[in-house]
């Protein structure tokens, strides 16, 4: 019992003994050349061990909890704080950092000696851990002290870094990371005490800039600065400043340097967007675009400027090609629409480069341009319709002799653009119907150049608008592909029949109604010659399908006669009512006007511009009474037998006739038919709907088509009712039923 007592340390001696450890532990912090010996540091281990182990009433645990807190908030009233009082700006900070180095080095140390506790009262006690102590004594008594004037030295650090000074971005570091370390981890301190200051600051400082900037520098200075700027701050924010300021930083200086001056910016009058895009500057384009798409409906205000600009640059070919057509000089050969379409095609790539490369593919300027491109490709040129001019460059590059020698890759890539224009065109029925015409001509006069190019378009086409679109095309061309093998028949047939041969050659053309444009038939009294071949023809049809009716187009035909005049014989090429008015020179010299017309059976706009391709123009077959430049009904015909021409083979065209009118028409008695299948369609599906709901469904399927009209909707609303297809709902007449 007595040897028990001996070994308890009392409490004011083993005080005194952590003390000196204490003491000794201030010394060493302070730069002092000390150090523990292993005796001084096992026996002060020992005593706090001790101390902490003895039984009851001798356990000093919590004397010794509360000594190591007093021990910690000595050191800094004592040391810590009179030093940072005396300390501003920079120094302050670099004092900062050494006190706090310091302390987690007297923490470290108090750790190993008060490890007992650290290990077992704390636990036992439920109070906080010795570390925590360290850091929440650090916290409330130096922290609160100085954060507010760390803060400003930090920022105004930053400002000094933004105008070209270097700084110690360590330090800056070292402190941001004190902020965190402060609130165990969490973004408290750093949030409300710094960061908040921070962005508050950096709000002012391109504040002034700005301002400065917007008046002094061109746009594309302007974003070279911000640029640089932006570059930097991001640089700054991975350096010293916590991951998560990086995005409201940027947000920050964004909106100071481009979000408060975005219009001021582009619109600037001698560089801004506009004025970049007309120089074709690239660079600062790409640099406009990086800028401006990391910002909220920064890029559409691009976008818009850009559309504007494409669309007006497209009102200006518009206009140049309707002064050229305008102009007799310059509108010879009708090279204006080529003009015009290449023109387009040459502002598409153009354009295109700008949205790949500068604007990064963005879908945005993908829409603007295509937008800008409808704003003037649905204007037309001088009366003449877009949709018209594109079809007529198609026939000039796919016809015979109609274009330069292009290889393939070139007419692919000019179907290419015809075809991207034709998407941008709103009355795409137009095209085709003007497309198929040119199509039927090539395809039945032998002037297509390559029946592969001719299917390429057609595969282009129906890719972008859909199989409805070249449907009809298609089958032209299929028809067209059979015509062959459907002469051979035929070949074979008078082969094996020789009574049906008619003694001439003859190719007959079988098409589908269906598949081509409608074309004027008449009841044509076909000379004897050319009368033996169809009925040869007929013959042999009826026997191969005796379900099919044929309809004789002689207006499509094509013959070859042989000339004999006085000097020399020379073949002529013509059409079919060409050649069968020559070939009435066979049974008499002279005809006059009305016995031609009775005895073909020819109407007189026909008559006329066949007698006028014979007698008044280039070869003149014909002598015509009186001599005149036109053809009436009074005058005479004689066959010109002193005729001759260098050549031994000469083809006589046709008057052309611009037949465009009764094209518009077709079109038009079209789309009356689309509208009145489109309403039945969403109707039969509907069952019930109301007027403005059918209006709008209607628009937007024919949208594809063509831009439908709303009063030729409600027109063909009001026949489907009479009909009886429709009918108003008889309480609310706003409202349409389905009758089935």
């Amino acid at each position: 019992m007595d040897e028990t007592e001996e070994k308890t340390i009392p409490l004011e001696e083993g005080m005194e003994c952590v003390q000196k450890g204490l003491n000794k532990i201030k010394v060493i912090l302070e730069g002092e050349p000390e150090s523990f010996s292993s005796d001084e540091y096992v026996m002060l281990y020992t005593t706090i061990y001790n101390m902490c182990t003895q039984k009851a009433p001798h356990d000093y645990s919590q004397q010794l909890y509360d000594k190591y807190k007093e021990a910690v908030e000595d050191y800094i009233n004592t040391n810590v704080l009179p030093s940072l009082k005396k300390k501003h700006d920079e120094f302050l900070l670099k004092e900062l950092e050494k006190r706090w180095a310091s302390h987690k080095l007297m923490v470290k140390w108090l750790l190993k000696f008060f490890h007992y506790l650290d290990k077992f009262f704390i636990k036992r006690a439920e109070v906080p851990a010795l570390n925590e102590v360290g850091l929440t004594c650090f916290r409330d008594l130096v922290f609160q002290e100085v954060n507010g004037r760390v803060t400003d030295a930090v920022i105004a650090l930053i400002d000094l870094e933004r105008e070209g000074e270097k700084i110690d971005r360590a330090l800056l570091k070292n402190v941001m990371d004190l902020y965190i370390e402060m609130a165990k981890g969490k973004m408290e301190y750093y949030v409300n005490d710094f960061e908040e200051a921070m962005l508050r600051d950096t709000a002012c400082h391109y504040t002034r800039k700005a301002s400065s900037w917007i008046v002094e520098d061109s746009c594309p200075e302007y974003m070279l600065k911000a640029e640089e700027c932006l570059q930097k701050e991001k640089d700054r924010a991975s350096h010293y400043l916590h991951s998560s300021s990086e995005t409201k930083l940027l947000e920050k200086v964004q909106n100071q340097l481009l979000v408060v001056y975005t219009n001021q910016l582009l619109e600037k009058e001698d560089s801004g967007c506009r004025a970049l895009l007309r120089d074709g500057k690239i660079e600062d384009l790409s640099r406009m675009y990086s800028l401006y798409h990391k910002i909220p409906k920064g890029i559409e205000l691009v976008a818009e400027m850009f559309k504007q600009h494409v669309a007006a640059e497209g009102l200006i070919v518009v206009q140049q090609a309707a002064d050229a057509a305008n102009n007799k000089a310059e509108n010879s050969g009708g090279s204006h629409e080529q003009d015009f379409v290449k023109k387009a095609f040459e502002m598409h790539d153009k354009y295109m480069v700008f949205v790949k490369g500068c604007f990064a593919n963005n879908s945005i300027f993908h829409k603007a341009l295509k937008e800008a491109f409808e704003v003037f490709c649905n204007k037309g040129v001088a009366g003449t319709s877009t949709a018209e001019l594109l079809a007529n460059y198609c026939d000039n590059t796919l016809k015979k002799g109609g274009s330069e020698e292009l290889s393939d890759d070139v007419i692919e890539d000019t179907l290419d653009k015809v075809v991207k224009l034709v998407t941008y065109i709103s009355d795409k029925d137009v095209f085709a119907e003007f497309y198929r015409k040119k199509l039927s001509r090539r395809l039945l006069f032998d002037r297509s150049a390559n029946e592969d190019h001719e299917r390429l378009i057609l595969s282009k086409l129906k890719q972008q608008c859909g199989g409805q679109f070249t449907s009809k095309m298609e089958g032209m061309v299929t028809d067209l592909s059979l015509v062959k093998e459907n002469q051979n028949h035929f070949q074979e047939y008078i082969s094996n029949n020789p009574a049906a041969n008619p003694g001439i050659d003859t190719t007959v053309t079988v098409l589908t109604t269906g598949f081509w444009p409608s074309y004027k038939s008449c009841d044509l009294n076909l000379p004897e010659e050319m009368a033996k071949g169809v009925e040869s023809f007929k013959e042999f049809y009826t026997k191969k399908t005796k379900h099919r009716k044929l309809t004789w187009i002689f207006s499509l035909g094509q013959c070859n006669l042989n000339g004999k005049f006085e000097q020399k014989t020379i073949e002529l090429t013509l059409g079919t009512y060409q050649a069968a008015v020559l070939l009435l020179f066979n049974t008499s010299d002279r005809w006059s006007y009305s016995d031609i017309k009775t005895q073909l059976n020819l109407a007189d706009d026909d008559l006329v511009r066949v007698l006028a391709s014979v007698s008044c123009a280039k070869y003149k077959i014909l002598n015509k009474e009186p001599s005149s430049k036109s053809v009436s009904s009074t005058d005479q015909f004689e066959f010109n037998s002193q005729f001759t021409d260098k050549m031994r083979r000469i083809r006589i065209p046709l008057p052309p006739v611009d037949d465009r009118k009764k094209m518009v028409e077709e079109v038009g008695k079209d789309r009356r038919y689309a509208i009145d299948a489109c309403l039945l369609r969403i109707m039969k599906a509907k069952k019930v709907l109301i007027h403005q709901q059918l209006i709008l469904e209607c628009v937007e399927q024919l949208s594809k088509m063509f831009k439908p009209d709303v009063k030729a909707i409600k027109k063909r609303i009001e026949d489907l009712i009479t009909r009886d297809y429709l009918e108003r709902d008889l309480e609310n007449t706003n409202t349409y039923k389905y009758i089935a």
